[in-house]
């Protein structure tokens, strides 16, 4: 089983040991899986889907998935895509765009990619080709584009659409030309100290609860 705690070198104890007295007293719900119940389940989810299987939680999932993509180009293998899908995860994205190389670096993810819709395009032309019709009723997903670009405007200002892409670049470029020429408009997160940008891992995430704060009731 796949390690999903991050830090192989933590020592901490995550997650739940094997379900209380024994097969007898397994759950009768085929959400259940027999192995974790058996030998316990240390991954990185949320209590309530302790000793469920991965389709089981993405199916729950897909019940109550929020109206937002992330998107993000993907062209020298950035490591801060898999942070960027863990926090898409944490958010419940409708899905995670890779634009350019297929292949991305997994690792920041901590196998919550599991737990997501993750879909390639090989170009910034071949997402807007998608969100062109990905939209309510068959409609357009506006793009909005995270960086801080000439022209972009304050995330904290701004409105953001309930159904929309959130196209973020790299880490060491940012969006690319072809990439904010499709985008419908481009916001930054305003800074105050000497750094120019941001780690885009932590773009995605000031971008992602800015979206929530707006769409999503507090529980």
């Amino acid at each position: 089983m796949d390690d999903e705690r991050g830090d192989a070198d933590d020592a901490r104890v995550v997650g739940v040991g094997p379900w209380p007295g024994g097969p007898d007293a397994w759950p009768d719900d085929p959400r259940y899986d027999r192995e974790l119940l058996a030998h316990g389940d240390r991954r990185n989810v949320v209590d309530a889907y302790r000793y469920w299987t991965v389709e089981a939680i993405v199916a729950d999932l897909d019940t109550r998935r929020h109206p937002f993509h992330v998107a993000i180009e993907n062209w020298v293998h950035d490591l801060n895509i898999g942070s960027v899908v863990r926090t898409a995860n944490a958010f419940n994205s409708a899905g995670v765009h890779v634009v350019g190389r297929r292949r991305w670096n997994r690792r920041g993810a901590m196998v919550t990619d599991r737990y997501l819709h993750v879909h390639h395009h090989p170009d910034a032309a071949a997402l807007a080709t998608w969100a062109a019709g990905a939209g309510p009723d068959a409609g357009r997903l506006p793009v909005v584009g995270v960086d801080n670009v000439p022209g972009s405007v304050p995330v904290e200002t701004f409105a953001f659409p309930r159904a929309c892409v959130l196209l973020l670049g790299q880490e060491s470029t940012g969006l690319t030309e072809a990439a904010q020429a499709m985008c419908d408009v481009v916001v930054h997160i305003t800074q105050h100290g000497s750094t120019r940008s941001l780690n885009a891992g932590a773009a995605a995430a000031v971008a992602m609860h800015a979206w929530a704060l707006q769409h999503v009731p507090p529980p």
